[in-house]
């Protein structure tokens, strides 16, 4: 089959009509219309199915995870669906297929989701379509489409399914990602949307687990942080990091050391001005056994961490404790990570 996409932005365009805004004004010299997608240059299809009469010898079926199409030759391509899956998608039946449409800027995680079921293999062709102004800018829409193991065409592109060529494939374990940055500077953000393509996530929460009768505040905050997760991800809630990079094959997020190493040093009480004896080499050991477990781990493995020394000096000597203690593990994991990057206002800047 050859799928030609004549347009392959959001449902308005991008950038919209009449919009003013920072993501409009940079699409402008890139400008996408409308997503619409062809087979064979022969009849459309949609989400929602085929439009016009369908040759003979094609197929299109509506299943679980969208709109399935099958050529005479033999080529499958799903359309997939836009709004949030069925509990029941994975396992749908409809198999392997070769190539897959998906909006990438409504439900990025279906690329997570049809990895899991199987319906994207290793040589299946994702392409990422659907951007428009609720993200930053088409250069920002292509570098998370890389990321994913995504193709993000642009109007009027033309590819064959099967796919003749296949695009770059997304990073693959072991791997490691180190992402620092400020409080609320958007790094945790970063860090999901790193791995919303993967089919198997663990989240290690590193901080104290929420209590609500204590800190309904703080238990707001993890409820609120958790519902924002794809569904099949699975959360622990433990300071064992090294353990969990040691057992683990698939895709492990750490969010994060500062929270750990806040644990830890608390563990061993060394925040008082006469710790017990032994307790700094006690965490010393903690961390030369998570920095272990980091260079050797198999899984594809994205910490997120904070910066601590872009402010002044700690007035006490706890926050001094922790600035030296926090800065001398990032950069010793930054140094065993394949990428860094520094998050900043919401904006991603690599220092690998």
């Amino acid at each position: 089959m050859r799928i030609r996409f004549p347009g392959t932005a959001g449902s308005v365009g991008w950038p919209a009509p009449q919009c003013t805004c920072a993501s409009c004004n940079l699409a402008q010299a890139d400008r996408r219309l409308p997503l619409r997608v062809t087979v064979d240059d022969s009849f459309r299809v949609r989400e929602s199915g085929a439009a016009g009469p369908v040759p003979p010898g094609y197929t299109v079926s509506p299943t679980p995870d969208g709109l399935l199409v099958e050529s005479p030759g033999g080529g499958r391509l799903l359309h997939a669906r836009s709004g949030p899956a069925p509990e029941d998608s994975a396992g749908s039946g409809a198999g392997q297929v070769d190539m897959v449409v998906v909006d990438a800027a409504r439900r990025p995680e279906a690329i997570g989701e049809l990895r899991r079921s199987g319906v994207i293999g290793v040589t299946t062709a994702v392409v990422a379509v659907g951007g428009d102004h609720s993200v930053r800018s088409p250069a920002e829409f292509a570098r998370r489409a890389r990321l994913w193991g995504a193709f993000a065409p642009a109007d009027g592109h033309v590819m064959s399914c099967p796919p003749a060529v296949w695009p770059d494939a997304r990073p693959r374990a072991p791997h490691r990602v180190l992402v620092t940055g400020g409080a609320r500077s958007g790094k945790s953000t970063e860090a999901e949307l790193r791995l919303l393509a993967e089919p198997e996530v663990v989240y290690a929460a590193a901080g104290e687990p929420a209590d609500p009768e204590k800190d309904p505040e703080w238990a707001e905050r993890v409820a609120r942080h958790t519902e924002r997760r794809p569904r099949w991800w699975r959360t622990e809630e433990t300071t064992d990091l090294a353990g969990l990079l040691g057992r683990e094959r698939g895709a492990v997020l750490i969010d994060c050391l500062g929270t750990w190493l806040t644990r830890v040093m608390d563990e061993h009480g060394v925040w008082g001005e006469f710790p017990p004896p032994g307790a700094e080499e006690r965490v010393e050991s903690e961390v030369r056994a998570l920095l272990e477990a980091w260079r050797t781990t198999r899984a594809y493995a994205v910490a997120v961490t904070n910066e601590v020394g872009s402010g002044v000096v700690p007035a006490t000597r706890a926050g001094r404790l922790f600035r030296d203690h926090l800065g001398r593990l990032n950069q010793w994991m930054a140094a065993g990570s394949e990428e860094v990057v520094l998050v900043a206002a919401g904006r991603v800047l690599d220092l690998s």
